[in-house]
């Protein structure tokens, strides 16, 4: 998973709800039946792995944040919560699905994740998630580079935690883990940040640990204020930051 990233659940479940409000797509493409047994990968605070236990079915949540995973524990107690890394994993049961929303992008193995997916199903089982595609959050992480660069001597690829790729990879590696391909969908989804002028600096705090792990309190601040005049030219429109969002969606089956 990802290097240095340090989850905050209040945090992301107060200001990054989007993703749970926009994840019910995603559910609705997994269509959960009373009965199956799901694994909702990447769960986090567990929001989502609730709805899926609403429709009925026997869901367990996975992610590899303890900080998370105490969060979920608290939230919904009478459902399953376990550790685990989603790039290797093992299960001692197959599943009828697996399930991920706004979690892959974190795992750099793509294949070590897909592979352990497809060791999780059933024949026959559904794998179906959403994430960040290629050109995901630009804007910020081309501002983000630019004050690395200039004001701190620092390569941002070399700490850069996220893995978007492109329809056709990630179509790719899907097959070459054995999965049959059933949609794909790759389409714009600028979203609103919450925080108004703060919106990029909030963003920051919750989701860009990885690049700023040896800097100081000040120097923090400092970057995430030049980072967010920076992208405020493309991202800023009435009121508000808008992230420059693009995502993957897909619906994939583990062959009979």
């Amino acid at each position: 998973m990802a290097r240095s990233q340090i989850w905050k659940p209040e945090q992301y479940d107060s200001h990054m709800s989007f993703n749970t409000v926009y994840g019910k797509d995603v559910i609705s493409l997994l269509a959960p039946k009373e009965g199956e047994r799901i694994l909702d990968l990447g769960c986090g605070t567990g929001t989502l792995t609730s709805e899926i236990a609403a429709a009925g079915a026997q869901v367990t949540g996975m992610d590899n944040s303890a900080e998370m995973l105490q969060q979920a524990r608290a939230n919904y107690p009478n459902i399953p919560f376990i550790k685990g890394n989603a790039e290797q994993f093992q299960t001692s049961i197959r599943y009828d699905a697996v399930f991920s929303n706004a979690a892959l992008h974190w795992v750099q193995d793509a294949s070590g994740a897909l592979h352990s997916i497809y060791g999780a199903l059933e024949p026959g089982g559904r794998f179906v998630a959403e994430f960040g595609g290629k050109g995901n959050i630009e804007e910020i992480y081309q501002a983000i580079k630019t004050v690395l660069a200039d004001d701190y001597g620092i390569d941002a690829d070399s700490r850069n935690p996220w893995y978007y790729p492109s329809p056709g990879e990630y179509a790719a590696q899907l097959e070459m883990a054995g999965f049959r391909v059933n949609a794909l969908f790759y389409f714009d989804r600028p979203t609103k940040l919450v925080g108004g002028e703060e919106g990029i600096l909030v963003w920051l705090k919750q989701f860009g640990d990885s690049f700023f792990t040896d800097f100081s309190v000040k120097e923090r601040h400092q970057a995430f204020q030049r980072i967010s005049e920076i992208a405020k030219a493309h991202l800023w429109h009435a009121d508000s930051y808008y992230g420059d969002y693009k995502r993957l969606r897909i619906a994939a089956v583990k062959p009979h």
